[in-house]
């Protein structure tokens, strides 16, 4: 999601219209809407500005709508790492699904795996008290 979609979606989350941030902001409503339409190169001091207005800090403004998952499936020895990134959720559902899937797949097999190996162990000191 680029910074201009940001802050028309956090505005909106707020329910502000594009005329009371322009207010805020002491913009004209089209210098507000060039913003939110992406229209215009905005200074890092008007986005300083219209975070504090939203009150968080410019690195939230950026970050805002960004999702991280990490997994870390297994042992020392046998890893699968799977970093998911999104900068929106909701669009990237089914990529998110998909990879979760994957993951479940992964675990079912080492699972499988796991008790195989038991079954061998169990067998060999079976076999030893022979």
């Amino acid at each position: 999601m680029k910074v201009h979609e940001k802050i028309r979606s956090i505005r909106q989350s707020k329910g502000w219209s594009q005329e009371k941030m322009a207010d805020k902001l002491e913009l004209s409503m089209n210098g507000y809407a060039n913003i939110e339409r992406g229209e215009t190169d905005v200074q890092v001091s008007r986005l300083e500005q219209i975070a504090e207005t939203f009150g968080m800090d410019l690195l939230g403004l950026f970050n805002f709508g960004e999702r991280n998952v990490f997994y870390l499936v297994g042992d020392n020895q046998n890893s699968f790492y799977c970093n998911l990134q999104s900068t929106n959720f909701s669009s990237e559902k089914n990529e998110f699904e998909h990879e979760l899937e994957k993951a479940r797949l992964l675990l079912q097999q080492q699972q499988k795996e796991n008790n195989y190996l038991k079954e061998i162990i169990a067998n060999f000191m079976k076999n030893e008290r022979k």
